[in-house]
């Protein structure tokens, strides 16, 4: 939408002219860029300079009859036209022997092409046209009068010239109005009755100007020179010879292309004029319609462009497309001569490409926003890099489905305010997603204070099943840290349990027509849904299901809890219990009780003593120094208060003195409750530091 948009408010730009300006200075960069060429008609300009008014030592205007006199000079060297950019159209300050003496030497050189400036005079209530044609006694043996006429463009630039005007009435025109021709068509036919080859004149009413170069193009003669006999006449043999004023004094210099800052004076612009027409190689507009069926074109393919590509390919892409338009706009310059105006183009190409990235980023703003919620910032980040290659449509996929839930939420609940709530809530459910964007997962909903999280959608992560688990892990322990500070305010302490499973499932975009989520739906999310709801039954704070095992096996401590039946399920599920790391982080209760320690797979027995408890593991004292820190071993502790023997297997994990540390990799099914029967009733020890 953004593209084409561009591409109409472009063409309006175009129609308007407000690119007008911009397509005038790439008209002139082309000529630069080409640089200049060698003219092919044989133009000599004498140049009224300083130099001449200082030799000759005279005011402006100089006497005619010293014009007279140059006309001669020149005529003598048999030139083959003879054009004066001067204008005569009132008597001379001398007399009328001083303009009778310039007439004779006009009718004596018999091709004088005197020059006339066509102007428009508005009083007010009336316009009327003044020709400023010299003096009939000047211009009667002239071998025609031709207007100079230099209009430049809206820039104040002279690029082009007339080619003819109309004498007359300029509010009632009629047809029957005389035409002049201008002055640089009048020498250029003159050139092409005296031989010189001169294409035919265009029919159109102006010429754009192939300007050959700056000034100097054309070689100059200074006017005092050739009046002083300092020039040999012969230099003028078959030339056409322009006669004009070049000084700065009297404001007779224009800008051009080649000369931007205003110094080509108006004589040689009409040699620069008359050198075209004889080629016939004048700068040739391409077709109106084709600069706004190009911006039409160019401003929604770059946004296209956008859509289709990352944005710097796109740019690139962009810049690719510039540059071949531009390539053939010079190429169609240098060698056609025809202009084509591709500012239109390109601000329509750019204005395309600019306007969808600036509606791409802030969709995208949009989006992130929107999906931040649910995917971590590095996933999300991949998400906006990889744009529509990011599936989100549903699909079926393996994925790990993760559950966690306060337990006793509900009765916590009810005896909080609604606002300590809603702050603890907050805060819990913050510390607890950033845990699952730490891991890769993404957060597919809260309910109430459940969190549900997926792992390997939307990109593939191959340990996801392992992230899961190190989630479950880390929530046990930001729970902790949680409880410790709000158990003040809400009067009991915060655990939660966390349900695991890995399986096939639905996962996209899903939802109704006036809402979609990111979600995951199918059996793999209700068993997980189930196993978290299982936990405070088995007194697990992670229970995995035998799926997710298969996976972590070997990576974390776990026990077996056996086959159950959840609800929804007919056949029994093995689940597992994930055991944390550091046993020490978990409450725990001091235990003094007798223990016997049997090495795994060797079945030698030390006598030790317990020292405290927790779910996860236990403190033993007394241990011999050969029960290295990561040896396996079999535990059988009994009396100090336990209601029942206690028999698991598990690993030392720290050893300081005669005292090891041992977290549990399996409980047997009958002890887990013992122990958490005791810990319940026993007050808990403080943490302390290994």
């Amino acid at each position: 939408m953004a593209g084409i948009l561009s591409a109409v408010a472009v063409s309006g730009l175009i129609y308007f002219g407000v690119l007008e300006p911009l397509e005038f200075d790439a008209l002139d960069r082309l000529f630069r860029v080409r640089g200049p060429r060698p003219p092919v008609a044989p133009i000599v300009v004498i140049n009224i300079d300083e130099d001449t008014f200082d030799e000759l030592d005279l005011a402006w205007p100089f006497p005619r009859a010293l014009h007279g006199q140059l006309i001669e000079m020149i005529a003598s060297g048999n030139p083959i036209a003879i054009g004066v950019d001067l204008l005569f159209p009132e008597p001379s300050v001398r007399g009328g022997e001083d303009d009778k003496e310039f007439g004779e030497s006009i009718k004596r050189a018999k091709n004088v092409v005197l020059g006339a400036a066509i102007t428009l005079v508005s009083e007010g209530f009336y316009i009327k046209q003044d020709t400023n044609f010299p003096l009939p006694v000047i211009r009667e043996g002239a071998a025609a009068v031709a207007a100079v006429n230099m209009p430049p463009d809206a820039d104040a630039v002279v690029r082009r010239v007339p080619l003819r005007h109309r004498i007359g009435d300029p509010v009632n025109p009629s047809k029957d109005d005389p035409i002049i021709e201008a002055f640089d068509v009048t020498l250029q036919r003159l050139a092409g009755k005296a031989g010189l080859p001169a294409a035919p004149v265009p029919r159109e009413h102006s010429l754009l100007i192939n300007h050959r170069g700056g000034r100097g193009t054309f070689p100059y003669v200074p006017y005092h020179r050739v009046v002083k006999g300092d020039v040999d006449p012969k230099l003028f043999k078959d030339k056409i010879v322009l006669i004009g004023v070049t000084s700065p004094v009297h404001h007779d210099l224009f800008p051009t292309p080649f000369e931007r800052a205003g110094s080509m004076p108006g004589v040689e612009i009409h040699a620069h004029a008359i050198d075209t027409l004889m080629r016939g190689d004048r700068i040739r507009e391409a077709p109106a319609w084709l600069s706004p069926a190009l911006a039409l074109v160019l401003a929604p393919l770059g946004g296209w462009l956008v859509l289709r590509m990352r944005v710097l390919r796109a740019f690139g892409a962009v810049v690719g497309i510039w540059l071949g338009l531009a390539g053939i706009g010079y190429t169609a310059f240098s060698q056609w001569q025809t202009w084509l105006h591709t500012v239109g183009p390109t601000v329509g190409l750019a204005l395309g490409f600019a306007s969808t990235s600036i509606e791409n980023f802030i969709r995208e703003q949009r989006e992130k926003k929107r999906l931040s919620q649910f995917f971590s910032p590095d996933v999300l980040r991949e998400i906006v890099r990889h744009g529509e290659g990011v599936k989100l449509g549903s699909s079926r996929k393996l994925i790990t489905v993760f559950f966690s839930d306060l337990r006793g939420f509900t009765t916590l609940s009810e005896r909080m305010e609604p606002e300590v709530l809603s702050v603890m809530l907050r805060e819990y459910l913050s510390e607890m997603t950033q845990i699952v964007f730490q891991h890769k997962g993404t957060v597919d909903k809260y309910i109430g204070d459940c969190v549900m999280a997926i792992w390997n959608a939307p990109f593939e992560d191959p340990d996801h099943a392992v992230n899961a688990v190190k989630t479950a892990l880390d929530f046990q322990e930001r729970t902790l840290e949680v409880s410790a500070k709000w158990e003040a305010r809400i009067g009991g302490k915060i655990r939660n349990g966390c349900g695991i499973n890995t399986g096939e499932a639905i996962v996209g975009t899903l939802g109704s027509m006036q809402r979609l989520e990111y979600t995951a739906i199918g059996d793999t999310v209700n068993l997980a849904a189930r196993l978290e709801s299982i936990t405070k039954d088995y007194n697990s704070s992670i229970i995995i299901s035998e799926t997710t095992y298969e996976h972590v096996k070997g990576q974390f401590m776990t026990r077996e809890l056996g086959a159950v039946t959840v609800k929804g399920k007919t056949k029994p599920v093995k689940i597992f219990a994930v055991l944390p790391t550091s046993i020490r982080q978990h409450t725990r209760a001091a235990l003094d009780s007798a223990a016997v320690v049997t090495l795994a797979g060797l079945g030698e027995r030390f006598e030790v003593r317990t020292k405290d408890i927790s779910e996860s593991g236990i403190a033993l004292i007394g241990v011999p120094e050969t029960l290295e820190k990561g040896t396996m071993i079999e535990i059988r502790c009994e009396g100090g208060g336990l209601p029942k023997p206690i028999v698991a297997q598990g690993m030392i994990v720290w050893r300081r003195g005669d005292a090891a540390g041992v977290s549990f990799t399996e409980v047997e099914s009958d002890a887990a409750p013992t122990v958490s029967t005791y810990i319940s009733s026993r007050p808990p020890l403080e943490r302390e530091r290994k």
